[in-house]
């Protein structure tokens, strides 16, 4: 297990150095531009917030159903 980790620990260390590289490096090709960074995250929030929006409001309706 121990190997596994610093298998790991090594493929994150050098993915989180991408940045400190030339930006005419190989190693960016492997990677979304930066826009998704910010874009990914974004719409899973909207997604998962509308998700639960749509949970919570028909759990609403049908307890309200139930009692009437």
């Amino acid at each position: 297990m121990e190997l596994a980790d610093r298998a790991v620990g090594l493929i994150l260390t050098l993915t989180s150095l991408s940045p400190l590289v030339d930006s005419d490096h190989f190693v960016h090709k492997y990677f979304l531009p930066q826009e998704y960074a910010i874009l990914i995250p974004v719409y899973a929030a909207v997604a998962l917030i509308c998700f639960l929006s749509v949970f919570i409001g028909y759990v609403m309706l049908k307890s309200k159903k139930k009692k009437a």
